[in-house]
Parts: C-alpha cells; structure tokens; sequence
C-alpha cells in the first residue's frame, strides 16, 4: 500500500507562499513578520504567490469564520485543485474511494466525519484523559530520574500525543516503541526525504497491517468502532486514510502546542505564576495558549463560484489561505491581541477552524495540553530554561510551527 497524498497539497502550497509569511523573527510566540506588517491592511488582501495564480489571503477573524463556514469554498483537492497544482483545471470525478476526509466536501466528507464522531464518546474521551495522566506522570518521573536537566521536546512533549494515539487506535503494547519511532522519523521535516519516505511506507504498511487485526479480532478501540458502525464497510484504503490522518492532525501539531507552550509560560513569569498559583486557570490558560501562538499557519481553500468576503470579490477558482496567527490576533476581535493573558475570558478562536472541519479531535487535544500542562508546572515547581531563550531553536521553516528542542532544568 502506498503513503497517500494527504498532505501533499499543503506541503505544495507553502513552498509558493511568499518567505515572510512563514518566518518568525523577533518574539517566537509572534506571528510571521510579513502577516504583522499586513495588518490594518484589510481582513482580505490580494497575495501574490510565486507561480503567479490568483490568491487572497485572511486576516480577519469574523471573515474567516465566513470563508470556514462557506462550503462553496471547497477543500477538495481532486475536484477543485488550489494554486500549489500543476493543474489546476476543475475535475468531475466519481465518489470519492480514498479516506482522505480533511480533503473532501459533502456530502462524502459528511459521511465518513459522523462516522468518526460517532467514536469520540464521552467515555472514551473520559477513560484517555486518565491514561494522558499516567503517561505524563510515568515521563516527568523518567526524567527526574534521570538528573536534573532534559531535553522536553523528546522526553515530553513528543511521546505524550502518540502514545494516546496509540491508545485511541488501539496499537498493541509490544508494537508501540516502534510505531513512535516511525511515526516520529515520518513527520519530521528536518530529516532526509529518502528517510521520511521510507518512514511512511513502513506506517502504512503497519496499520494495513493493524486494520486487518481489527477485523479478526475487534476491540474497545476507535478503529474497531470504525469497523463495527460503517454501513457499508469501509475498504482497508479507507481505513489507512483515515489512520494516517488522525494520526498526523494528533499528533504533530499537540507536540508542538506542548512545547511551545511551555517555552512561552517560561518566558512569562507572571503569568507561570498565576497558574502555579490557581490551577483553575488552567482551562482558559490553554485557550488563551491556542489563541496567541497558533502553530500553524493556516489552511486553504478554493472558491467554486464568486463569491464577495469583507467586501472583496473572490473569484471562482482562486485560492484563498486564512492566516490563522493574525486571525486569532485580529485587533477588531480582541482586546491587546498581542500579549498572554491566562485571565483572559474563554472566547471563540479557530485554532481548530470552523464549520464542517472543525477538529473533530479539538477536546482530545484539549485535554492532552490541559493535563500534561498541569502535571509539569505542579511536579517540577522550579522548572525553567537551561539554555538563554534566543539559544532555543524554533522551526519556522514548516507549516507547524514548534520548537526543535526545549532544554528545560528543575535544579
């Protein structure tokens, strides 16, 4: 079975985005200076991409809640390619056979997205949360055993999502060492191509092979779900897809919010201090944490007909990117967008979008930063840099943006 193209088209589209949309300089937890400079330019401006297509970019944050919320804005990179496609001519095609949801429009997204929801319970969710806590304790405890320094990228932030994906997929105990390792060598963009390649063949044939465990023997696990409510049944591509897609939208970006997290409540004291101090705080601080640091850039669709936003006509076929950072820093929406305030009031943000694509993983991820959060900053009360922060490398040369390493003492 070969890796599909899930993120092909957002992979495309970044190496035409101009290179100060991407880069941060300055404060790390502040959007790319090229959004900044836009500001107060219009909540739609025209972009110029490098291969010259038609594009607009979204800064507003009432406009892209429009743009999400619009499904004549269309996220399907079969039937309407966006401007990273070689061609970029609209397709009719049949229905849609692969199990790349994230990329589709309804009504075949709308199908299998209630079949995935359906898997999201309340006890589920309940019964993750509780092993969240046992591997954020078992992981503070391996590195406090260890000295008094650590690296919290790997020993932290990076196994804490993947094991609770493991968890939710069902993956077998004995085989989960090296699933991380795959998955891990998969999504890291600092590593050989050839590597990542090899990588994600050997992912996809690994939960090829998981799906066929399922359906010999099915457990409490989400993919047994899966294989128990679609009617009719899913196909093994199918099923991959949709493994690989969870698997990338759960993983990579929580590592990368629990990193970055950390690195900003470490570089603000008071606001540290003010958790440590009430850990009530703790829900909004993580709202307040999605909303100021946004990891990604954003997303894109393509407009199927003309269609007016802020006062702008988009026309039919241009691609349209909401820049997620400046969106949840819009000025018009908030209040002194650009300082972390754990106070501040839980409101809307679209760290997770909007509309039918919302994450449906959103508490999941929630409830991981919630807890894992919680248990550093309790445990290791004296926790701080071990390096000068401006030492602290950051990848601003993906789409996620994150920390590289965080090198973190306790002593």
């Amino acid at each position: 079975m070969q890796p599909s193209r899930v993120n092909e088209s957002p992979t495309a589209l970044r190496g035409l985005l101009p290179p100060d949309l991407l880069r941060r300089g300055g404060c790390p937890f502040d959007p790319p200076a090229g959004l900044r400079r836009r500001r107060g330019q219009g909540a739609v401006q025209p972009l110029a991409l490098a291969n010259g297509a038609p594009a607009f970019l979204v800064t507003g944050f009432e406009e892209a809640r429009a743009v999400l919320g619009d499904v004549r804005f269309s996220a399907d990179r079969v039937r309407h390619p966006d401007a990273a496609a070689a061609d970029r001519t609209p397709r009719a095609v049949p229905a849609r056979t692969d199990g790349q949801f994230v990329f589709m429009d309804p009504p075949e997204h709308t199908r299998l997205r209630r079949l995935l929801t359906g898997q999201f319970t309340v006890r589920r969710m309940k019964a993750l949360e509780e092993h969240i806590r046992e591997i954020a304790v078992s992981h503070i405890a391996a590195m406090t055993a260890a000295g008094t320094e650590a690296d919290l990228v790997p020993a932290y932030a990076l196994p804490i999502p993947s094991l609770v994906i493991c968890e939710l997929l069902g993956v077998d105990y004995a085989d989960r060492r090296s699933f991380q390792e795959r998955t891990a060598l998969a999504l890291n963009g600092d590593a050989p191509a050839a590597e990542r390649q090899r990588a994600a063949r050997e992912l996809y044939a690994f939960m090829g092979g998981l799906i066929a465990a399922k359906r010999e023997r099915p457990g409490d696990d989400l993919l047994s779900g899966l294989i128990r409510d679609a009617e009719p049944p899913l196909t093994d591509a199918q099923f991959v897809d949709i493994a690989v897609v969870l698997l990338g939208a759960g993983h990579e970006t929580t590592a990368n919010m629990l990193g970055l997290g950390t690195f900003a409540l470490l570089e603000n004291p008071g606001q540290l201090a003010a958790l440590r101090a009430d850990p009530a705080l703790l829900d909004t601080a993580v709202e307040e944490l999605l909303r100021y640091l946004s990891i990604q850039l954003g997303v894109s669709r393509v407009a199927t007909t003309a269609i007016e936003i802020g006062g702008v006509v988009i026309p039919a076929g241009a691609t349209v990117v909401i820049a997620v950072p400046e969106v949840n820093r819009d000025p018009a929406h908030w209040g002194d967008p650009d300082r972390l305030d754990v106070h501040r009031g839980r409101g809307p943000h679209l760290a997770f979008g909007h509309g039918v694509h919302q994450c449906l993983g959103q508490q999941l991820a929630r409830a991981e930063m919630t807890v894992a959060l919680g248990e550093l900053i309790t445990r290791l009360p004296r926790l701080r840099l071990a390096v000068p922060a401006a030492a602290i490398p950051v990848r601003d040369e993906m789409l996620i943006f994150g920390v590289h390493s965080l090198p973190v003492t306790w002593s």
